[in-house]
């Protein structure tokens, strides 16, 4: 019992710990990570998990251990921040590895990444031959960025001169089927327009609607609960139980 309190209060310590140290050193998604920051949280998280179980040692070295790693991780994070040359080596820096067509077989060497890596990661972009990118640069966090030739390049209503309104951000109107009168009255509605506009689509009720939205263009979008789809398409190809 004795120990499990103590376990309890060293949990307490550690997590309020990671929470503070996670808020200064910063709040990049998993995807922007470079790898250190990835060895960082890993090794700051390890060290949370030592200070806690680890009942043989006493908690405050831990704690101490946990200071500094979390304190280098910052210091790290200013530097790159004030010295562009700093953040080169230490962050690493974009690199071209598709030109024209021509895959850069120098820098996949300098980068140690293997032709089928970049394959690979064109395929997860969509594509499919590396003759249709004008330019593709491995960024510092491991992703690909990919500027397709000119004559891959979807086509736009810019390129046919179709002027086109911007569709903007949606209204949630009902939601779970409960309306939003403080959005009604934003978007100068009532629930009158509201009851008509829904009677249009053939709801009674809006208890029947799942979600509701509206988009400065005054296109809705209706979302019922009881969708009365025909036919469902399965992707799965597993037809057990669950």
């Amino acid at each position: 019992m004795n120990e499990g309190m103590v376990v309890f209060v060293r949990a307490i310590i550690g997590f309020f710990s990671l929470l503070i140290f996670a808020r200064i050193i910063g709040k990049e998604q998993i995807s922007q990570m470079t790898f250190f920051d990835y060895i960082l949280g890993i090794t700051i998280g390890s060290i949370a998990g030592t200070l806690t179980t680890d009942l043989s040692s006493r908690a405050w070295p831990h704690w101490v251990g946990l200071i500094t790693w979390a304190s280098l991780g910052y210091l790290m994070e200013l530097i790159t921040l004030k010295w562009r040359y700093a953040a080169k080596y230490l962050d690493g820096e974009p690199a071209i590895v598709i030109m024209n067509g021509k895959i850069m077989e120098d820098v996949l060497k300098k980068m140690k990444y293997r032709v089928s890596d970049i394959l690979l990661l064109l395929r997860n972009k969509g594509v499919f031959n590396p003759n249709e990118v004008a330019y593709a640069i491995i960024e510092p966090n491991g992703d690909i960025s990919i500027l397709k030739k000119a004559e891959h390049l979807p086509l736009t209503p810019k390129d046919m001169n179709i002027a086109v309104k911007s569709s903007g951000i949606s209204t949630e109107m009902i939601y779970d089927g409960m309306v939003i009168e403080e959005n009604l009255r934003q978007l100068n509605k009532d629930k009158k327009w509201l009851y008509k506009e829904l009677k249009k689509h053939g709801v009674k009720d809006p208890s029947e609607v799942l979600l509701l939205t509206l988009d400065p263009g005054g296109n809705l979008y209706i979302d019922k609960y009881e969708d009365h789809i025909q036919k469902v398409t399965d992707i799965g190809d597993y037809k057990g139980p669950y």
